[in-house]
């Protein structure tokens, strides 16, 4: 490897240091080589990745916000969005590095809700009947004012306890290997927001400096032969996965089955969003549990409480080996994009990060994303056109100005979609205002709106 780059390498390292400072100062270093012509960045292509977690919450590689930004920039990447559990930590830094390295960026946050309607069907969340993954997408800024902080502070505190209590059970059942929370896990998280696969990584390191077997200890409490075990130990993603599975998922001994008030409501949940002046997001995982398998009733009951835009993780429902499977979740995708279509719902689509193995972006060119790639990007589209008026002077999708000059969602989706095709990346100088029609807005973005 050349000193510079190894220098590169250095620099892109820092940008995942706990320390928001050094990441800064690596970010500023790496744009004023690339700006010299020192950093070969790929030129842009036709491709998003709008569900990208950061170490804020859990990201497999490692990636800051300003990594992710710098990933898109380095990679090409036209649009990218962040999605942290429980946490707005990372929407200022994302933002703010997406308009200083020149890309087209997006943030919102995930969390679990118990959805009443449906209590007794399997929804998005394997084994746990009534448990919804739930997001907001479109925040502007990691600041939300009250009563919205209130809410992001119980989020943080119900993760906390539960991420408490579960260490205590599989303390108890991994002895003599034991963790402590604030001693072992805090510490891996920039943002004390810590999730289960933390706990994985705090787990595996008190094995190694605990026991004098590690592969005997986890094959014994794991319930697995050795040799299996020695495959994993040779793969750690898959060790990790395995932990996770066995002893904190549905079944394993670190778990706890949700009640009602584990986690906050519906309503609850989206007055949050929509005071932070963001949008309610559905989520959609595959199309084959029972509750997915009533996907119109579930969005209908969703849209009536607020929801907006619906997320979907592509490549889990086409990159399969089994060609039956294959074929039913290929199916299952084409409806739930048509269905999103007729229920007026763009699309926020990516590949979430969160587990090794996940890619970077999507694969749009492959055939079976060929009938739905143009509907991906509008939605990337939709949700940039929204961030970026919102930021810029308060005109966004739950603004007053759109609600009176565009009353329906429909009529919405297609302006912030025109927008977000219209406004370049980075920090253009914006010639709008508030005074202004969607029309006059339109006609001063066309003049932005990249030529080629």
């Amino acid at each position: 490897m050349t000193q510079q780059n190894s220098r590169i390498a250095a620099l892109e390292a820092d940008l995942n240091s706990f320390d928001r400072g050094v990441r800064a100062r690596a970010l500023t270093e790496l744009l004023a080589l690339a700006q010299r012509g020192e950093v070969p960045l790929e030129p842009e292509k036709n491709v998003a990745n709008m569900h990208c977690h950061t170490f804020f919450s859990f990201n497999a590689y490692g990636h800051s916000p300003s990594s992710l930004a710098w990933l898109a920039k380095r990679r090409g990447f036209r649009l990218i969005g962040i999605v942290d559990f429980d946490v707005l930590d990372a929407v200022d830094e994302f933002l703010d590095a997406c308009e200083q390295v020149g890309v087209r960026g997006s943030a919102g946050i995930e969390t679990r809700l118990i959805i009443p309607e449906f209590i007794t069907r399997e929804i998005n969340s394997p084994g746990e009947p009534g448990v919804y993954y739930h997001m907001g997408i479109g925040f502007t800024s990691s600041a939300a004012p009250e009563p919205a902080a209130s809410i992001l502070a119980d989020l943080r505190q119900r993760a906390s306890r539960r991420n408490r209590g579960m260490v205590e059970k599989v303390n108890a059942y991994l002895d003599p290997v034991k963790i402590d929370y604030e001693r072992d896990v805090l510490p891996l998280t920039p943002g004390g927001n810590p999730t289960e696969r933390h706990m994985v990584v705090a787990y595996i390191r008190a094995a190694e400096r605990t026991v004098p077997d590690v592969k005997e200890f986890w094959a014994k409490k794991l319930n697995m032969a050795s040799e299996q075990v020695t495959a994993l130990l040779n793969d750690p993603p898959k060790l990790q996965n395995q932990i996770r599975a066995k002893l904190m998922k549905q079944g394993g001994v670190g778990y706890v089955q949700p009640r009602p008030d584990s986690f906050p409501s519906v309503e609850e949940f989206h007055s949050m969003i929509v005071a932070c002046g963001a949008l309610p997001c559905a989520t959609w995982l595959d199309g084959t549990s029972p509750g997915e398998q009533s996907m119109r009733e579930l969005l209908e009951l969703l849209i009536g409480k607020g929801v907006v835009a619906l997320n979907i993780v592509p490549d889990r429902n086409w990159n399969i080996a089994d060609p039956d499977l294959k074929r039913v979740k290929v199916h299952n995708l084409y409806d739930v994009v048509k269905l999103a279509e007729e229920l007026a719902l763009p699309l926020n689509v990516g590949t979430e990060m969160n587990t090794f193995g996940n890619k970077l972006v999507d694969d749009f060119d492959a055939p079976e994303l060929a009938p739905v790639r143009q509907a991906f990007m509008d939605g990337a589209h939709f949700i940039y056109g929204h961030t970026v008026l919102q930021r810029a002077c308060g005109v966004g999708y739950q603004s007053d100005w759109a609600k009176r000059h565009l009353p329906s969602r429909r009529e919405r989706n297609d302006f912030y979609t025109r927008v977000g095709q219209r406004v370049p990346p980075g920090k253009p100088a914006l010639p709008i205002d508030a005074a202004m029609t969607p029309g006059e807005v339109l006609a001063k973005l066309e003049a932005l709106k990249p030529q080629g």
